[in-house]
């Protein structure tokens, strides 16, 4: 049986993948969290090498850059006081560059990401990267949409780990990472493969 059409595609919404220079990078949960222990993802590491990429091709364009960081609490994986749940070196922080914190899985909800976007003039186009595929950058992309903007994900900076079927089985992270990029492209937003499509 063929692929039916995305919704995207039978509601008439625009498919075309953004610039980066003439977009907003939202670099969500690049934290420490998801590189070792229980919240270990597979392909952390190519995933923030990725990101890293994309972070460096976003500020030599001029784009502006927003961090976004879960806080779980002290002593939890994503205590944002502590090494576990800082974000990763690569992906830092520079100076000027508005971190948000949230505690829910999209970085809209009960957050000031709205207002910050909105300071910085943010049009809306808005590139999104980082962990998990499944859950925070699935669920700020759905977010972004309700909101008016146009999310696209750039796949290979983001990343999600294997969890447990309702029926037992396990859903392997790469048939999770691809389910969740075509959810997101069903209807939230567009997904880039590459750092190259957005640059080129």
């Amino acid at each position: 049986m063929p692929a039916s059409r995305t919704l995207r595609d039978v509601i008439g919404l625009d498919a075309t993948l953004p610039r980066l220079g003439e977009s907003t990078l939202v670099m969500i949960d690049f934290q420490n969290t998801y590189r070792d222990g229980v919240m270990a993802l597979d392909g952390a590491e190519p995933a923030l090498a990725a990101g890293a990429r994309l972070l460096a091709a976003a500020r030599s364009a001029g784009t502006p850059v927003v961090h976004v960081v879960n806080d779980g609490g002290e002593g939890t994986p994503y205590d944002i006081r502590a090494e576990i749940g800082a974000i990763s070196p690569e992906v830092a922080p520079a100076d000027g560059e508005p971190v948000v914190v949230k505690r829910f899985p999209d970085a809209f909800h009960d957050t000031d990401l709205e207002k910050t976007l909105r300071d910085l003039d943010a049009g809306p186009d808005l590139v999104l990267a980082g962990f998990m595929t499944h859950m925070c950058v699935t669920f700020t992309a759905q977010g972004a949409f309700k909101l008016g903007y146009r999310p696209t994900v750039v796949a290979e900076a983001t990343a999600t780990r294997s969890l447990p079927a309702p029926d037992g089985s396990t859903v392997p992270a790469a048939a999770l990472q691809t389910a969740s990029l075509t959810t997101i492209a069903d209807l939230f937003g567009t997904v880039a493969r590459s750092i190259d499509v957005l640059t080129a």
